[in-house]
């Protein structure tokens, strides 16, 4: 077995001039010090572009790229904009933190004058790139120009002719918004080609990208538009019940997320087609895909439409191993880490077992005194060797803020099973990092945070929340060359070094 590390760190967090991580020289850069760090994955959070609230797991497509992240230097390089033009946009001036509603209302301008000056349509690899994905590309791109039009309220609210799609409706806003869907083609060509550039480049430095994909889709995403047949929807395209979690400990009304829910039925009458797409695209974006809430195959929390809140769910039977064996026979084994947090049952570790995708494991649900049972799972002692170790993950606490905030009780429990009574509380990420590096589990993920010992200001998401998530960035400085030693050396002494 060859034991393996990575760090988790999102595209957005990056060190970057103009307001956002993105696909510039910071991210190459990224690449040759996880490289001279020993590291072998890159884990980071989906791509797509995003709504309110910012979060990538509620996206307007989950084909599609999220604009933010075309590098704005490369687009200097090629005489599309200048530097002088950029550094006039107001993007915030935090370096570690990223203001949204400045770059929705300056990045975006310097992106369309980019369009407008690129003669586009004589560049046969945009020519080519449009219709390679016109399978999906052309209802995303009319989808959003058409939000565009309707002053971006979500599609629900549309007129009926287009909300519904009726063929004369779809006719006229093509013709009428030419130059806004050719807009959105564009912005997709420029993503994705810088995408798969920087892609390539990890991989050459034997660097692995490990991916991220919600389980559902956004309601206001061109994919429930376009293919209202393949949700929950009733004869107005209008949910019939959503997505969420139960009540538990941690939130005693549960959690209402609003997704639409699938279809199974339908999914399995047509050899879930669409999903074997889905897949398949992600295994050309990624190295290895990590499904978010993969106990959803299993059963899902379904939420009656308009319900206040999550209490009035039930649980429903979801398509199971099924659809990963017919994943398996179209596309043949590919690599995935099953999200198999939460609420765990039988069945669901059935599942994971019977897909032999390796599970997840996180170390700040080890000590949890509310459920020792579920706890239990979590004692690194406990981890199998097909499964993915984590400190925490992007929607938890860091691991010093996670420690400075449960009980006194759970704290004395940690310091009892790591044996440490001395090490202070704010360096006491080190013994939380090893302990997990020197597991059974193949491969360990550290958020780049816990490295650096951070605290929960420098938190990526904070569940059921909205407005402080997903802003959280690195700066130059804290990326320094002591750093990438000790990092090297954990790797180096818990044989997880990547020698490639």
């Amino acid at each position: 077995m060859k034991r393996t590390a990575g760090i988790l760190l999102p595209i957005f967090s990056l060190p970057s001039p103009y307001g956002i991580g993105c696909f510039s020289q910071s991210a190459y850069d990224f690449v040759d010090w996880l490289k001279a760090a020993g590291q072998t994955y890159w884990q980071i959070l989906p791509l797509g572009p995003t709504s309110y609230g910012d979060s990538p797991y509620q996206s307007f497509s989950t084909f599609a790229g999220n604009p933010y992240f075309i590098s704005l230097e490369a687009l200097i390089e090629e005489g599309v904009l200048t530097k002088k033009e950029c550094e006039a946009a107001d993007m915030g001036n935090k370096k570690q933190d990223i203001a949204y509603k400045k770059l929705y209302e300056n990045r975006y301008p310097l992106l369309r004058r980019a369009y407008e000056r690129s003669n586009i349509t004589e560049n046969q690899d945009y020519l080519r790139f449009v219709e390679e994905n016109r399978w999906w590309l052309s209802d995303y791109a009319l989808f959003m120009a058409v939000k565009g039009r309707f002053d971006g309220v979500a599609w629900t609210q549309w007129a009926e002719d287009i909300r519904l799609r009726y063929g004369y409706a779809m006719d006229y806003y093509r013709r009428e918004l030419y130059f806004e869907i050719e807009f959105h083609q564009y912005l997709q060509f420029k993503f994705f080609e810088q995408w798969y550039a920087l892609k390539d480049y990890a991989n050459k430095q034997g660097i692995r990208i490990v991916g991220d994909i919600p389980i559902y889709v956004a309601m206001d995403s061109a994919d429930v538009w376009a293919k209202p047949e393949l949700f929950q929807l009733n004869e107005q395209n209008i949910p019939c019940a959503v997505a969420g979690c139960p009540p538990d400990g941690f939130s005693a009304d549960g959690q209402l997320w609003g997704n639409p829910l699938y279809r199974w039925d339908y999914h399995r009458n047509t050899g879930y087609d669409w999903w074997i797409s889905r897949l398949s695209y992600c295994f050309r974006l990624y190295d290895v895909v990590r499904i978010d809430h993969f106990r959803g195959f299993d059963e899902y929390f379904s939420i009656p439409y308009g319900a206040e809140t999550a209490k009035e769910g039930h649980w429903e039977k979801g398509p199971g191993i099924d659809l990963f064996r017919h994943v398996e026979w179209r596309l043949g084994r590919r690599e995935v880490i099953a999200e198999d947090l939460g609420y765990v049952t039988d069945s669901v570790r059935r599942l994971v077992w019977e897909s032999g995708f390796p599970g997840m494991k996180v170390l700040e649900f080890a000590f949890d005194s509310r459920d020792s049972g579920a706890a239990n799972d979590y004692l690194p002692h406990n981890y199998i060797e097909n499964s993915v170790a984590y400190t925490g993950t992007h929607d938890n606490e860091t691991i010093t803020g996670w420690f400075q905030s449960i009980t006194e009780k759970e704290r004395q429990k940690a310091r009892e099973y790591l044996c440490d009574y001395l090490t202070s509380d704010d360096a006491l990420y080190h013994a939380f990092i090893a302990l997990i590096m020197r597991s059974s589990a193949k491969t360990c993920i550290i958020p780049l945070q816990d490295y650096l010992g951070l605290d929960n200001g420098s938190r990526i998401n904070k569940p059921s929340t909205v407005g402080t998530n997903w802003r959280w960035r690195i700066t130059e400085k804290q990326l320094s060359d002591k750093l990438r030693e000790e990092i090297r050396e954990t790797a180096l002494r818990y044989g997880r070094m990547n020698w490639d």
